[in-house]
Order: structure tokens, then C-alpha cells, then sequence
């Protein structure tokens, strides 16, 4: 109803942290999860629609009312977060074995971690000299960035620039960040 007086889309706060998401994920990994966890949220939202969703079918020869448009959407929404978790699992696989690799070399890892827009990715920037994207605004960094540092003195470490943290995330929003 707001959107047809106002003429401007109406969303809840869910809906509009996984369109900033979507609209910054770069990596594959981080595209797949936040479209997996729209997937889930569009599926969670078709509950309660009414007549319009219906599709009754009526005349000489029908067997009845047949599957109703809503039981349509939520299968083929289903079918397409099986999909999205395949390729998902496909792609973690990789992270895994970058992940071991990385154990195995037996270099520290030093991860930024703090809320959304807090200065992680200047903070990166500064210590391994990285072009990492540092702008002040939310959810600037949304897939992991790691590199080397060869400090002056000490032993050398990889320097991890993470996603931040929001106050209370939508439990369902929670898996579109796992990469991080």
C-alpha cells in the first residue's frame, strides 16, 4: 500500500541489507551467499498472500484446482536454493583447501574484525600497503581480503580485511556473510 501512494519501493530493513549486499559482493563466493540468503528470505515472504495467488482452474475437462501459484513459486524457489547450495559447497571447497594451505605454511594470520564502516579497510591499507576499497560508507568490504606483511622487524604475517559486523542481522542474513 505504500508503494502504490508513494511511488517509491517499500522494504524492510532485511530486504535492503541484502540489496547493499548484492549490490558490493565481488567474489563468486560472496555473490552466492548473498543470493542463497535472498533466495531464503523471498521464500519466508510468500506466506500470506491471498486470492491472487491462486490458481484455480475452472471448465469441462479439469481435475480439479490443480497446484496453486504460490506451491509453484515455493517449489521452484526451493529448487533454486538447492541449486545455489551445490555451487556453494563447490566453491567452499576451494576456500577449504586455500585455508589449509594457508595452516600449512605456518604463517600468523591477523584478521581485522569490528562493526560495519569502523576503519578496518583503512587499517589494512596502512599496515600491508593494499589497494583494498576504504570508503566511509556500510558495507564498503564485503568479501575477505589477505595479504602478506613483511614488517621491518619482526616475522612476517598475513593481514586479513573482513566484512563488519551490524547490530542485530536478521537471523537469516547470517549465512550471506560465512565467507568472511
Amino acid at each position: 500500500n505504500l508503494e502504490e501512494l508513494t511511488g517509491v519501493p517499500a522494504m524492510d530493513r532485511a530486504e535492503l541489507i541484502l540489496r547493499i549486499l548484492a549490490s558490493r559482493a565481488m567474489t563468486r563466493e560472496g555473490k552466492l551467499q548473498v543470493e542463497l540468503a535472498a533466495t531464503r528470505h523471498r521464500l519466508s515472504r510468500l506466506a500470506g498472500y491471498g486470492t491472487e495467488m491462486s490458481g484455480l482452474g475452472g471448465g469441462i475437462g479439469t481435475r480439479g484446482p490443480g497446484e496453486q501459484k504460490i506451491e509453484v513459486d515455493r517449489r521452484l524457489l526451493r529448487d533454486k536454493i538447492a541449486k545455489l547450495n551445490r555451487e556453494l559447497r563447490k566453491v567452499q571447497q576451494v576456500r577449504t583447501e586455500q585455508r589449509k594451505k594457508r595452516k600449512q605454511s605456518g604463517i600468523p594470520v591477523v584478521s581485522l574484525v569490528g562493526y560495519t564502516n569502523a576503519g578496518k579497510s583503512t587499517l589494512h591499507r596502512a599496515l600491508a600497503g593494499s589497494d583494498v576499497l576504504a570508503e566511509d560508507r556500510l558495507f564498503a568490504t564485503l568479501d575477505a581480503t589477505t595479504r602478506r606483511v613483511e614488517p621491518a622487524e619482526g616475522e612476517p604475517y598475513l593481514l586479513v580485511d573482513t566484512v563488519g559486523f551490524i547490530h542485530n542481522l536478521p537471523h537469516q542474513l547470517v549465512a550471506a556473510f560465512r565467507s568472511t
